[in-house]
């Protein structure tokens, strides 16, 4: 007899955890308080008390082709970075595609401080800043070389686009990897007067706010509180989550460590320098199999000391700050959740096997595709996915037919090159142990 498994909430973790929970036998069932899915994506006009919402002109921070499920593409002609109306569209269509809305119940009640990093979507070569950034090589680079160095390139690469000091958006800490902010606009409005930066709002008064450095602006019309979110359990006793300086004890975010029985479970608490999509994914994937008995959890000690150092590592990466308790390194934590269940991509066996897939995994961008490779859920296009990235990427912009130009692709040769440098180091590590 199938296992019964309570989902709460339609959101993006509520609806891939139902169908983990499918794919894996489980006899799902998910609460939804509101009338439809899609939590926190679908904008609704009038905010419902006790509701995070959206505003209307929310536009996704993470791409398509690095957001999207691992076994199901976003259509191609979508907008690489997505209206939150077409993002909620790719979530309904998935749910009709796996048939997951028959186990979904509706309507059940159960001024800048520190400064910033601001970076654009768009990246090197005009691809989306995320299909850069998320590569499995620049991820072992700042790995593996000193923190010295890894914070030197750090600013280098968040100054690349303009100079954040003579923008007044230079971070306090400029070396803690926050969370930036991705926006296109700030510094054109900047440059032209639209925008000015100010310290921090020491005093408010009835039409005026008074600043730290002693200045004032008269005639305020409005003031916006981005102070950020706070998340709570309110269905849920504080003996089995408890929520203490926007902090919770989970082992990997997702496990509380002192059940005596593994069969609660928590998807999407987390915040990944990337997609939350693929993160949620593959924890739900994780989790079913957890409660399918086909992966165990280690020791309630060994998962606490996990806690700790995982815990003591968050700090020194991205600093003690109450908004950043549930910060992650997006590739680092995928491959973690991977290795549980044997979906991460043997890349020793690829280099021999199939070494033109072996050189996109390491240098390309790191996708929910990969996961699908080997492992249980394998589906067989996901090499085809893996290549057919860029082309979907490009898809939404090819709207002005140009002849092809015949340059020799030389970033292909320095894949090549690089690849073989990691080959000569990993048999030298060898030798030498």
């Amino acid at each position: 007899m199938a296992k019964k498994v309570a989902v709460i909430g339609a959101g993006v973790s509520g609806l891939i955890s139902l169908k983990c929970c499918v794919d894996e036998g489980l006899e799902p069932t998910c609460f939804e308080r509101t009338e439809d899915i899609g939590g926190v994506w679908r904008f609704k006009e009038k905010v419902e008390d006790g509701r995070a919402s959206i505003y209307q002109s929310v536009i996704t921070n993470t791409s398509k082709e690095m957001s999207c499920f691992s076994d199901f593409p976003m259509p191609e002609d979508f907008p690489n970075f997505l209206h939150n109306s077409k993002l909620l569209e790719y979530f309904r269509i998935f749910a009709k595609k796996f048939d997951l809305l028959k186990y979904i119940q509706f309507q059940v009640f159960i001024s800048t401080r520190h400064g910033t990093w601001v970076v654009s979507r768009v990246s090197e070569d005009g691809y989306p800043w995320d299909s850069v950034f998320h590569t499995r090589f620049r991820s072992m680079l700042r790995n593996v070389l000193p923190r010295t160095v890894v914070k030197w390139m750090i600013e280098q690469q968040m100054n690349r686009w303009f100079n954040h000091e003579n923008y007044g958006l230079e971070p306090q800490n400029k070396y803690i990897m926050k969370e930036p902010v991705l926006n296109d606009d700030v510094p054109s409005r900047l440059l032209c007067g639209a925008i000015k930066v100010k310290s921090t709002v020491k005093e408010l008064t009835e039409t005026s706010a008074i600043f730290e450095d002693g200045t004032v602006e008269e005639n305020i019309d409005v003031i916006i509180f981005a102070t950020g979110y706070s998340f709570s359990f309110p269905f849920l006793e504080d003996s089995l989550v408890k929520v203490e300086n926007n902090m919770v004890s989970l082992y990997k975010y997702i496990f509380p460590a002192h059940l005596e029985k593994s069969t609660f479970a928590c998807i999407g608490l987390i915040q990944p320098l990337g997609s939350i999509f693929p993160t949620a994914e593959l924890q739900a994937r994780w989790v079913t199999r957890v409660f399918k008995g086909l992966c165990s959890l280690p020791s309630e000690r060994t998962m606490m000391m996990d806690i700790i150092k995982r815990n003591e590592k968050r700090i020194d990466l991205f600093g003690e700050s109450q908004s950043q308790t549930l910060q992650t390194n997006y590739v680092d934590y995928l491959d973690e959740l991977a290795l549980e269940i044997g979906a991460k991509p043997d890349f020793c066996s690829l280099l021999f096997k199939d070494p033109k897939l072996a050189v996109r995994l390491y240098f390309g961008p790191c996708n929910s595709y990969q996961y699908r490779l080997a492992g249980p859920g394998q589906w067989e296009g996901a090499r085809s996915a893996i290549f057919t990235q860029k082309q979907r990427i490009l898809k939404p912009l090819k709207t002005r037919v140009l002849k092809h130009s015949s340059n020799f692709p030389v970033s292909f040769l320095l894949k090549i090159l690089g690849l073989l440098a990691v080959v000569v180091a990993f048999f030298c590590q060898l030798q030498w142990s």
